[in-house]
Protein backbone atom coordinates (compact mmCIF):
# COMPACT_ATOMS: atom_id res chain seq x y z
CA UNK A 1 0.00 0.00 0.00
CA UNK A 2 2.76 2.26 1.01
CA UNK A 3 4.12 1.85 -2.67
CA UNK A 4 1.60 2.16 -4.11
CA UNK A 5 -0.53 4.64 -3.06
CA UNK A 6 1.89 7.09 -0.91
CA UNK A 7 5.17 6.40 -2.43
CA UNK A 8 3.99 8.27 -5.88
CA UNK A 9 2.82 11.69 -4.06
CA UNK A 10 5.59 11.94 -1.44
CA UNK A 11 8.03 13.32 -3.92
CA UNK A 12 10.66 10.40 -2.48
CA UNK A 13 11.18 6.76 -3.74
CA UNK A 14 12.21 4.41 -0.51
CA UNK A 15 15.67 3.54 -0.52
CA UNK A 16 15.66 0.01 1.35
CA UNK A 17 12.46 -2.11 2.72
CA UNK A 18 12.36 -4.00 5.92
CA UNK A 19 10.30 -6.97 6.71
CA UNK A 20 9.89 -8.01 9.49
CA UNK A 21 9.16 -12.08 10.42
CA UNK A 22 9.12 -14.16 13.36
CA UNK A 23 10.07 -17.84 13.42
CA UNK A 24 6.79 -18.73 15.52
CA UNK A 25 4.81 -16.89 12.80
CA UNK A 26 6.91 -19.28 9.73
CA UNK A 27 6.15 -22.26 11.54
CA UNK A 28 2.77 -21.81 11.47
CA UNK A 29 2.47 -21.18 7.59
CA UNK A 30 4.73 -24.61 7.88
CA UNK A 31 1.85 -26.02 9.37
CA UNK A 32 2.50 -26.32 12.89
CA UNK A 33 -0.35 -26.22 15.68
CA UNK A 34 -0.79 -23.03 17.71
CA UNK A 35 0.42 -24.96 21.27
CA UNK A 36 3.39 -26.01 19.45
CA UNK A 37 5.24 -23.35 18.18
CA UNK A 38 7.49 -22.74 21.06
CA UNK A 39 8.89 -26.24 20.22
CA UNK A 40 11.48 -26.21 17.54
CA UNK A 41 10.68 -27.17 14.19
CA UNK A 42 13.19 -26.66 11.02
CA UNK A 43 11.53 -28.53 8.88
CA UNK A 44 8.27 -26.91 9.50
CA UNK A 45 10.39 -23.78 9.37
CA UNK A 46 11.69 -24.85 6.00
CA UNK A 47 8.15 -25.41 4.52
CA UNK A 48 6.90 -21.90 6.05
CA UNK A 49 9.81 -19.64 4.77
CA UNK A 50 8.12 -20.12 1.22
CA UNK A 51 5.68 -17.72 2.81
CA UNK A 52 8.90 -14.80 3.38
CA UNK A 53 10.08 -15.80 -0.07
CA UNK A 54 7.09 -14.78 -1.45
CA UNK A 55 6.36 -11.38 0.52
CA UNK A 56 10.55 -10.75 -0.48
CA UNK A 57 10.54 -11.32 -3.60
CA UNK A 58 6.97 -8.63 -3.76
CA UNK A 59 9.54 -6.06 -2.29
CA UNK A 60 12.31 -7.26 -4.54
CA UNK A 61 10.17 -6.55 -7.66
CA UNK A 62 9.75 -2.37 -6.96
CA UNK A 63 12.81 -2.11 -7.40
CA UNK A 64 14.10 -1.50 -3.99
CA UNK A 65 16.81 -3.02 -1.56
CA UNK A 66 14.98 -5.95 1.01
CA UNK A 67 16.26 -6.13 4.68
CA UNK A 68 14.85 -9.05 6.79
CA UNK A 69 14.66 -8.34 10.55
CA UNK A 70 14.02 -11.13 12.84
CA UNK A 71 11.96 -10.80 15.66
CA UNK A 72 13.76 -12.78 17.95
CA UNK A 73 11.78 -14.41 21.03
CA UNK A 74 13.00 -16.49 23.63
CA UNK A 75 11.70 -20.04 22.31
CA UNK A 76 13.52 -19.51 19.03
CA UNK A 77 16.22 -21.77 19.01
CA UNK A 78 20.06 -21.06 17.31
CA UNK A 79 18.80 -23.49 14.47
CA UNK A 80 15.88 -21.95 13.47
CA UNK A 81 17.38 -18.60 13.76
CA UNK A 82 20.20 -19.85 11.14
CA UNK A 83 17.97 -21.44 8.76
CA UNK A 84 15.75 -17.98 8.12
CA UNK A 85 19.63 -16.11 7.77
CA UNK A 86 20.88 -18.94 5.24
CA UNK A 87 17.66 -19.26 3.44
CA UNK A 88 17.74 -15.38 2.71
CA UNK A 89 20.95 -14.83 1.88
CA UNK A 90 20.28 -17.52 -0.94
CA UNK A 91 17.90 -14.94 -2.42
CA UNK A 92 21.19 -12.12 -1.70
CA UNK A 93 19.31 -10.63 1.07
CA UNK A 94 20.52 -9.90 4.44
CA UNK A 95 18.54 -11.25 7.76
CA UNK A 96 19.32 -10.07 11.49
CA UNK A 97 18.25 -10.02 14.23
CA UNK A 98 16.22 -7.83 16.54
CA UNK A 99 15.89 -8.17 19.96
CA UNK A 100 14.26 -4.67 21.01
CA UNK A 101 11.38 -6.06 23.32
CA UNK A 102 13.82 -7.53 25.55
CA UNK A 103 16.91 -5.10 25.05
CA UNK A 104 15.05 -1.98 23.92
CA UNK A 105 16.90 0.19 21.45
CA UNK A 106 20.16 -1.89 21.18
CA UNK A 107 18.59 -4.88 20.58
CA UNK A 108 17.86 -3.17 17.03
CA UNK A 109 20.90 -2.10 16.54
CA UNK A 110 21.89 -5.09 13.81
CA UNK A 111 19.17 -4.14 12.07
CA UNK A 112 19.50 -0.47 11.93
CA UNK A 113 23.36 -1.96 10.43
CA UNK A 114 21.65 -3.51 8.12
CA UNK A 115 19.69 -0.88 6.68
CA UNK A 116 22.53 1.36 6.46
CA UNK A 117 24.60 -1.39 4.76
CA UNK A 118 21.43 -1.38 1.84
CA UNK A 119 21.54 2.11 1.29
CA UNK A 120 24.84 1.68 -0.25
CA UNK A 121 23.02 -0.66 -2.74
CA UNK A 122 21.44 1.13 -5.84
CA UNK A 123 17.53 1.43 -5.54
CA UNK A 124 15.13 1.80 -8.99
CA UNK A 125 11.91 2.15 -7.98
CA UNK A 126 9.58 0.59 -10.14
CA UNK A 127 6.07 1.55 -10.06
CA UNK A 128 3.79 -2.02 -9.77
CA UNK A 129 1.29 -1.17 -12.38
CA UNK A 130 0.83 2.05 -14.97
CA UNK A 131 -1.31 4.46 -12.90
CA UNK A 132 -3.45 5.27 -15.95
CA UNK A 133 -4.85 1.67 -16.44
CA UNK A 134 -8.06 0.56 -15.65
CA UNK A 135 -9.27 -0.40 -12.80
CA UNK A 136 -9.45 -4.18 -12.68
CA UNK A 137 -5.82 -4.13 -14.39
CA UNK A 138 -4.47 -3.00 -11.58
CA UNK A 139 -6.31 -5.41 -9.17
CA UNK A 140 -5.16 -8.13 -11.49
CA UNK A 141 -1.58 -6.84 -10.97
CA UNK A 142 -1.57 -7.02 -7.51
CA UNK A 143 -3.02 -10.37 -7.10
CA UNK A 144 -0.33 -12.04 -9.41
CA UNK A 145 2.78 -9.87 -8.63
CA UNK A 146 2.28 -9.59 -5.18
CA UNK A 147 -0.24 -11.95 -3.94
CA UNK A 148 0.69 -15.15 -6.33
CA UNK A 149 -3.13 -15.72 -7.85
CA UNK A 150 -4.19 -16.27 -10.85
CA UNK A 151 -7.66 -14.18 -11.38
CA UNK A 152 -10.10 -12.30 -9.95
CA UNK A 153 -13.91 -12.86 -9.11
CA UNK A 154 -16.01 -9.73 -9.05
CA UNK A 155 -19.10 -10.41 -7.19
CA UNK A 156 -22.09 -8.82 -6.12
CA UNK A 157 -22.02 -4.86 -5.71
CA UNK A 158 -18.63 -5.26 -7.25
CA UNK A 159 -19.46 -5.12 -10.86
CA UNK A 160 -22.12 -2.22 -10.49
CA UNK A 161 -19.30 -0.12 -8.36
CA UNK A 162 -17.06 -0.78 -11.30
CA UNK A 163 -19.28 1.08 -13.66
CA UNK A 164 -20.00 3.71 -11.21
CA UNK A 165 -16.51 4.40 -11.13
CA UNK A 166 -16.15 4.65 -14.50
CA UNK A 167 -19.07 7.12 -15.54
CA UNK A 168 -17.17 9.35 -12.25
CA UNK A 169 -13.81 9.18 -13.98
CA UNK A 170 -12.26 7.86 -10.62
CA UNK A 171 -10.36 4.97 -12.63
CA UNK A 172 -7.49 6.28 -12.17
CA UNK A 173 -7.23 6.47 -8.39
CA UNK A 174 -4.72 3.80 -7.08
CA UNK A 175 -6.42 0.73 -5.29
CA UNK A 176 -6.26 -0.45 -1.50
CA UNK A 177 -6.71 -3.97 -1.40
CA UNK A 178 -8.60 -4.66 1.77
CA UNK A 179 -7.75 -8.30 2.33
CA UNK A 180 -7.00 -10.62 5.58
CA UNK A 181 -3.39 -10.15 6.79
CA UNK A 182 -3.23 -14.11 7.26
CA UNK A 183 -2.91 -14.95 4.50
CA UNK A 184 -1.86 -14.73 0.51
CA UNK A 185 -4.96 -15.36 -0.40
CA UNK A 186 -8.58 -14.19 0.96
CA UNK A 187 -9.02 -16.87 3.25
CA UNK A 188 -7.63 -16.58 6.41
CA UNK A 189 -7.18 -20.46 6.62
CA UNK A 190 -4.74 -21.18 3.55
CA UNK A 191 -1.43 -20.57 4.78
CA UNK A 192 1.94 -20.46 2.74
CA UNK A 193 2.70 -19.64 -0.38
CA UNK A 194 0.05 -20.91 -2.58
CA UNK A 195 -0.59 -20.19 -6.11
CA UNK A 196 -2.81 -20.04 -8.63
CA UNK A 197 -6.14 -19.09 -6.86
CA UNK A 198 -8.78 -16.55 -7.40
CA UNK A 199 -9.27 -13.57 -5.20
CA UNK A 200 -12.96 -12.80 -4.80
CA UNK A 201 -13.87 -8.97 -4.27
CA UNK A 202 -17.25 -8.09 -3.29
CA UNK A 203 -17.07 -4.38 -4.11
CA UNK A 204 -15.10 -1.32 -4.46
CA UNK A 205 -15.64 1.75 -2.58
CA UNK A 206 -13.95 4.97 -3.68
CA UNK A 207 -12.63 6.89 -0.76
CA UNK A 208 -12.39 10.25 -2.75
CA UNK A 209 -10.87 12.47 0.16
CA UNK A 210 -8.10 9.66 0.96
CA UNK A 211 -7.70 9.30 -3.42
CA UNK A 212 -7.87 5.99 -3.37
CA UNK A 213 -10.57 2.93 -4.08
CA UNK A 214 -11.02 0.42 -1.40
CA UNK A 215 -11.26 -3.18 -2.87
CA UNK A 216 -12.95 -5.46 -0.34
CA UNK A 217 -12.31 -9.33 -0.45
CA UNK A 218 -13.22 -12.04 0.87
CA UNK A 219 -15.17 -11.59 4.19
CA UNK A 220 -12.98 -9.04 5.50
CA UNK A 221 -14.24 -6.07 7.57
CA UNK A 222 -12.67 -2.46 7.63
CA UNK A 223 -11.97 -0.55 11.01
CA UNK A 224 -14.86 1.87 11.18
CA UNK A 225 -14.36 5.33 11.28
CA UNK A 226 -15.45 8.09 13.89
CA UNK A 227 -18.88 9.65 13.74
CA UNK A 228 -19.69 13.57 13.14
CA UNK A 229 -19.31 13.63 16.73
CA UNK A 230 -16.57 11.49 18.44
CA UNK A 231 -16.76 10.78 21.88
CA UNK A 232 -13.34 12.01 22.35
CA UNK A 233 -15.24 15.73 22.08
CA UNK A 234 -16.75 14.70 24.99
CA UNK A 235 -13.70 13.74 27.10
CA UNK A 236 -12.25 16.95 29.31
CA UNK A 237 -9.67 17.01 32.51
CA UNK A 238 -10.29 19.16 35.17
CA UNK A 239 -7.75 21.02 36.91
CA UNK A 240 -7.04 18.70 39.59
CA UNK A 241 -6.43 16.16 36.84
CA UNK A 242 -9.27 14.06 36.81
CA UNK A 243 -10.61 12.08 33.76
CA UNK A 244 -14.09 13.27 32.59
CA UNK A 245 -16.50 11.85 29.79
CA UNK A 246 -14.53 8.40 29.03
CA UNK A 247 -17.94 6.19 29.77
Amino acid sequence: KFMDIKTPVLGKTPDAVVIVATVRALKYNGGVALKDLQTENVEALAQGFDNLKRHIHSMQSYGVPVVVAINRFTSDTDAEIQLLIDACAKLNVKAVTATVWADGGRGGLAVADAVLAALDQPAHFTRLYDPQSDVKTKIKTIVQKIYGGADVDYEGKANSALRTIVKNGWQDLPVCMAKTQYSLTDNAKTLGAPEGFTIHVRDIIPKLGAGFLVVMTGSVLTMPGLPKVPAALNMDVTDDGKISGLF
